[in-house]
């Protein structure tokens, strides 16, 4: 076999070889983007029932509104009305851009420079939803109380057995809320974990 005709399979070899690699990275992506959109896939669809339950109570707060007759109760149905809309529109939009990030536009640091950014204003945003709802209990008991009972919750009298049923809901909450965070810091370390294993340098395209 002459010199020129070795060369020519050389080159070819070398270019089924480049073609095979470059399958194999792209199989490897794709299967890395379904694992890492899978993880915050699970999330979207539980905010997504819970946004169905916030929009539900605050269709009947609508249908119930007239019977806030003070300035006050009244304040307390618009602010719970706004946080039952806006809340889940804020964490599912948010979730949706983390979980639709696309991994293999960018090379690896710029991957993770993106996401961080990502992540960083996802658990933002839980941490002031959380804390928010603490808020929404008071304005949403006010508003509840009056709209079942007829009774004005600030002026109404109050019994022990009120106070601690206060008390229960909001330590209930408080354990809710840091479980949610932590699910969320779990979730979002797992994805990064995902995003991790694509490194190759940083100038490899992925």
């Amino acid at each position: 076999m002459e010199l020129e005709e070795i060369m020519a399979v050389w080159r070819q070899m070398s270019h089924q070889l480049e073609k095979q690699e470059k399958l194999t990275k792209e199989i490897i992506l794709q299967m890395t983007q379904q694992r890492y959109s899978t993880i915050f896939g699970k999330v979207f669809t539980i905010e997504s029932m819970a946004a169905i339950i916030s929009y539900t109570m605050a269709f009947v707060l609508i249908l119930n509104l007239y019977k806030l007759d003070t300035w006050y109760l009244m304040t307390c149905g618009i602010l719970t009305l706004v946080a039952l809309f806006t809340l889940p529109v804020l964490v599912l939009r948010s979730l949706g851009r983390i979980r639709d990030f696309d991994i293999g536009n960018r090379n690896y640091k710029e991957t993770l420079i993106e996401y961080t950014k990502l992540k960083k204003k996802l658990l933002l945003l839980v941490q002031f939803v959380l804390y928010t709802s603490f808020i929404l209990m008071f304005t949403s008991l006010a508003a509840i109380s009056k709209i079942t009972s007829g009774k004005d919750f600030f002026i109404m009298e109050k019994n022990m057995g009120l106070y601690v049923s206060i008390a229960v809901v909001f330590v209930s909450l408080l354990l809710f809320a840091r479980w949610g965070y932590k699910n969320y810091l779990k979730i979002t370390i797992s994805a990064e974990k995902v995003l991790l294993e694509l490194e190759e340098g940083e100038d490899v395209r992925i």
